[in-house]
């Protein structure tokens, strides 16, 4: 498998998931600014999004989309319990997890990435993220990860994207148990190894 990925962006979600999973996999820099890969190509002929991530699988079927992406990495190495069965409640509470990621906190965080977009109106998205950031936190009281005991790519993904408030300048402080969650994520060692290899340690 082929990973498409930019340092830091959402990519590092099913980056983690593939080094925690223990799957063999080649991660390939196509940087969203540029979208010019190593060997000098165009990123958008493989992805005509331009964006990440992107997973080429062996048969050169290609996966968007990062929730599709990770359960699919989850699925292929369900020992690791990245990911509840198919057909299961819990699977379908993993889904939950990942829309709200994507949709609620996610894509909050977008018009702060906008060097166009009017100071009001990234105000109102930092407004909508704290209530958004004020629910995980109540919800992770009492648990070390968002599903319960396991390690899951939910988890991945909100490591992720809440890695973004220190360059936006948000202080986490407000929510202790996600600051105590973050930390408990970034001491696994699939978790360390992506950062390192991402340039983000």
């Amino acid at each position: 498998m082929k990973l498409y990925y930019s340092e830091g962006a959402c990519s590092l979600s099913p980056h983690i998931a593939l080094e925690e999973a223990g799957l063999t996999y080649e991660a390939i820099a196509a940087p969203t600014k540029t979208k010019t890969l190593p060997d000098g190509s165009d990123y958008r002929k493989i992805n005509p999004l331009g964006y990440v991530p992107y997973l080429v699988l062996d048969d050169g079927t290609g996966l968007r989309e990062g929730p599709a992406i990770v359960q699919y990495i989850a699925d292929q190495a369900p020992g690791k319990k990245l990911a509840p069965a198919n057909g299961t409640l819990a699977r379908y509470q993993l889904q939950s997890w990942l829309n709200f990621i994507g949709t609620e906190i996610h894509k909050s965080f977008s018009p702060l990435f906008d060097p166009a977009m009017p100071a009001e109106a990234k105000q109102l998205a930092k407004d909508k993220l704290a209530g958004r950031l004020k629910f995980v936190d109540g919800e992770l009281a009492g648990k070390p990860y968002l599903m319960g005991d396991d390690f899951t790519v939910a988890d991945g993904y909100l490591f992720t994207v809440t890695n973004w408030a220190k360059p936006m300048q948000i202080d986490l402080s407000a929510y202790p148990n996600l600051v105590a969650y973050r930390e408990r994520v970034a001491t696994r060692p699939a978790v360390q190894a992506v950062m390192k290899a991402e340039g983000l340690l």
